[in-house]
Formats: structure tokens, sequence, C-alpha cells
């Protein structure tokens, strides 16, 4: 199975992209995994934030196929410690999908669309932090899972 993060916009902050980079070179070891970036929306100026999450949304939905696994990352999702994320990852890679498809929507959400096309929701904190800290946060607690599963000294308990 792939693991991908799929995400609206790019990471601008080189000590994000660093940690990032880290990590996903880390996780080689155990399983694919790549982050895939959405170009952001132009024109937003000119756009409700309704609008923007449709167009948003388009993106989003054309880049899933029906065969992948698709979480988003919701504030509104279910709050998972590292252990018990590590087991919904086992049960993600046991599953037999080609693809689980993590994703990040834009500032102010997903879409209906997008809501109908998930498989579930997860929240990696009740606190905001910005987009691109998300996609290190992300990459560190796949990380962190994989350790986990392999019994490895990384997480501690």
């Amino acid at each position: 199975m792939e693991i991908v993060l799929l995400t609206v916009g790019k990471t601008t902050q080189s000590y994000v992209q660093a940690g990032i980079d880290e990590f996903t070179k880390r996780l080689k070891r155990y399983i694919p995994y790549k982050i895939e970036c959405l170009p952001d929306i132009k024109g937003t100026k000119s756009m409700t934030p309704e609008m923007q999450k449709e167009k948003e949304g388009e993106m989003i939905l054309n880049s899933l196929t029906s065969a992948d696994q698709c979480i988003l990352l919701d504030e509104h999702g279910t709050q998972f410690t590292s252990v018990e994320f590590a087991g919904q990852m086992q049960k993600l890679m046991a599953s037999g999908r080609k693809r689980g498809v993590f994703v990040v929507g834009g500032p102010y959400g997903f879409s209906k669309d997008v809501y109908k096309r998930a498989d579930s929701k997860i929240s990696l904190s009740k606190m905001t932090f910005t987009h691109e800290m998300i996609r290190l946060f992300f990459t560190e607690q796949v990380y962190r899972a994989m350790t986990i599963l392999k019994g490895e000294p990384y997480h501690h308990e």
C-alpha cells in the first residue's frame, strides 16, 4: 500500500520542508509515502469561501480514484493517540487498498462533495495549525506509527 498526503498549496517554509524531507526519507524503510500538492486556487479575492471550497473540492476529487481509501484531516474527525493511530494504519494497510489518501483541505475546509467521498475523518488536534505544519506533523506521525508497529524504540509510552 502507498500512503499519500494530498494537500492544497505547496510548502514554502524551508525549515518545515526540511523536517518533512527527513521523515519522508525515514519512511522509505517501511512503506511508500508521498505528498501530492495541488496548486493554490487563483483569484480567490473575488470568491466566497464556499466557491473556493468547491473549486478545491473539484481538484481533490479529480486526484482520487474509486479504489482509494480517502481519509480527511478534519477538525471534526476522530482523535487518536499515537498508538491508536498506529492501529488505524495497520487496519488501513490490511484493507487491500492500493492507496490510503489522507487529505488536507484549503483554508476554509472541504466542500460537501469531498465530505461525501470521504471514508473517514481524523483530527490531529483540537488546536489549529498552519497547513504547512500539518504536513510535517502528519508525516512524523506516520513514521511514528510504523516504528510502533515494528516494535522499534522511537515511541515511548
